[in-house]
């Protein structure tokens, strides 16, 4: 899948290079005009950006949970869903701890019993609960 902002420079490169309008530019690629034309007015935070890159890199690393908790401490006006979103598009995150292995061990067979009634089985269990069955009906 190929992001917005890549369509529109393919968008941008086949009206300069193949001197396409955006009609025909945006159809190639299988874009819409409205995306080509969008500008986000989203505001850029550089300031809070900044800062959530600090935390981490100050103290030991912590996950955008952590950093969130902090950033509202601080007095920072931010939600979970923006600071997750700037802390990624940082390129920040938390590794996963691997999982411990065991090492490998020698198997053993089980001992053989070497005399009657030393082995337990569920053998009796059954024999108990089925019902008995006289030879003759068989």
């Amino acid at each position: 899948m190929v992001s917005p902002q890549a369509r529109r420079e393919v968008v941008t490169v086949l009206m300069s290079e193949c001197c396409f309008g955006v009609t025909r530019a945006c159809g190639l690629v299988q874009n819409s005009q409205s995306l080509y034309h969008y500008r986000s007015c989203r505001p850029q935070r550089v300031d809070l950006r900044e800062r959530i890159c600090e935390i981490p890199a100050v103290s030991r690393p912590y996950g955008y949970r952590r950093v969130y908790i902090l950033l509202r401490r601080e007095g920072w006006a931010v939600n979970r869903k923006l600071t997750c979103r700037l802390y990624r598009k940082a390129g920040l995150a938390v590794r996963r701890r691997r999982r411990k292995r065991v090492g490998a061990f020698q198997r053993k067979p089980l001992p053989k019993p070497e005399a009657v009634n030393q082995s337990s089985s569920m053998g009796f269990i059954r024999d108990g609960l089925l019902p008995q069955i006289s030879p003759g009906m068989k």
